[in-house]
C-alpha cells in the first residue's frame, strides 16, 4: 500500500512510499482510509517536536475515517463494510491503518468522511476541555482564540451547544466571518490593537469566564488580563510558536484556574492509563458529538482536500495559517 513515511525528522525527509500493510492485531480493526485529518500537531510530530515523539521511520497521522476491511479475532464491535472514524497514535497518512477497537467509532451515514476526521482529536478536545474540564455553564462567557482554525470553530460550536455566549478572536475579517457563521456572538480582530479592551467592554469590565487558547505566547499573556475572577483558562496548543509561562501571582489574586487538556490521555495513549470507566465515557462523548453532527448542530468545515501524494501542500497550508477549518488527505 501507499503511505507517507518520515525517514528523518523534518518535512524534507518525508515521502510517499510503497510499504507493507500493517499487521492485524487480535483487538485491531483494519480500516481502508478515505480521509485523514491534517493538523499543526502533525507538523510537530514530523519535526520531532511533539510530546508524542516517534523515532523514524514512521507514518504520521492521528485522525482517520473510512470503511472496515476486517477485524481481529478479539475485536467484536465492527464488521467489514462498516463506516467508521478512528483516532490513531500514528499511521493515518496511508491507504490502510489498523486501530484497536476501543478507539474506533461508528459513523452515521449522514456524516461524510472528510467531516468525520474533525472528531477524533479536534472536536473531542474541545468537548473534553469545555464540558469535562472547564465545566462551562449556560450563560457564561467563552473567549475562543484562533477562532477560524479547526480547533477554534469546534470550540465555538461546542460552546454554543453548552449555552455560552461566545467571543471569537482571529487575525482577519475573513476568519471572523467564518467564526460568526459557526455561531460566535462577538468577533474581534486582534490585529487592531489586541483584544483585552474589547473583551472587558463586552463583559461590563468583568472578563471572560472561560478562555480556550490554541495560540499561546502573547495571546495567553493578554488573556490573563481579561479573564474574570474564578475564570478558567485552557492553554490547549501553541500555534503561535511560544509556550507561555503562568505567573502564579495572577492565578492567586484573580482566583483563576489554568486547565490542562491532553486528549490522548482519555484515548489511552499516555503512559498513565485512564481511570476505570473512561472508555465508556469517551464512547458516550462520541455518540453525542456525532449525533449533533448528524442533526446539523455541528458543521465541520473542510477548506481543502488533497490526494495523499500532495501531503506537503496540505501541511504547508497549515503551517502558514491560511486554512479556515481543516485540511484533509484523501488516500
Amino acid at each position: 500500500m501507499k503511505a507517507v513515511v518520515v525517514r528523518r525528522f523534518g518535512l524534507d525527509h518525508a515521502a510517499l512510499e510503497d510499504v507493507p500493510r500493517p499487521e492485524l492485531c487480535p483487538y485491531g480493526v483494519r480500516i481502508r482510509v478515505h480521509a485523514a485529518g491534517v493538523s499543526f500537531a502533525n507538523l510537530l510530530v514530523i519535526e520531532g517536536k511533539h510530546q508524542n515523539r516517534w523515532e523514524p521511520p514512521f507514518t504520521p497521522g492521528t485522525e482517520v475515517a473510512g470503511v472496515v476491511l476486517e477485524s481481529g479475532a478479539g475485536a467484536d464491535r465492527f464488521r467489514a463494510g462498516d463506516r467508521v472514524v478512528a483516532g490513531v497514535r500514528k499511521g493515518g497518512f496511508g491507504e490502510e491503518v489498523v486501530v484497536t477497537q476501543n478507539n474506533v467509532f461508528a459513523l452515521p451515514d449522514t456524516v461524510d468522511f472528510d467531516a468525520a476526521v474533525h472528531f477524533p482529536t479536534i472536536y473531542a478536545t474541545a468537548y473534553c476541555a469545555l464540558k469535562w474540564r472547564a465545566r462551562l455553564q449556560p450563560g457564561e462567557i467563552l473567549l475562543v482564540h484562533g477562532a477560524a482554525g479547526g480547533s477554534g470553530l469546534a470550540a465555538i460550536e461546542i460552546g454554543k451547544l453548552l449555552g455560552a455566549l461566545v467571543i471569537a478572536s482571529a487575525s482577519s475579517e475573513q476568519k471572523l466571518a467564518a467564526a460568526a457563521d459557526h455561531g460566535a456572538d462577538l468577533c474581534i480582530n486582534y490585529r487592531n490593537g489586541g483584544f483585552r479592551e474589547q473583551v472587558l467592554a463586552a463583559t461590563g469590565g468583568r472578563g471572560a469566564d472561560v478562555i480556550f487558547d490554541p495560540v499561546g505566547g502573547s495571546t495567553f499573556d493578554e488573556s490573563l488580563r481579561c479573564i474574570a475572577p474564578d475564570g478558567r483558562i485552557i492553554p490547549m496548543g501553541f500555534a503561535g510558536g511560544t509556550v507561555p509561562s503562568v505567573p502564579a501571582n495572577l492565578v492567586l489574586v484573580k482566583n483563576i484556574t489554568v486547565i490542562g487538556i491532553y486528549w490522548g490521555y482519555y484515548m489511552g495513549w499516555a503512559r498513565q492509563l485512564p481511570p476505570p470507566g473512561m472508555e465508556a465515557q469517551v464512547r458516550e462523548a462520541f455518540d453525542e458529538m456525532l449525533g449533533w453532527a448528524a442533526g446539523g448542530w455541528l458543521r465541520p468545515h473542510t477548506q481543502q482536500a488533497h490526494p495523499l501524494a500532495d501531503f506537503r501542500e496540505a501541511l504547508a497550508a497549515i503551517s502558514n495559517q491560511s486554512v479556515i477549518g481543516r485540511c484533509v488527505l484523501n488516500p
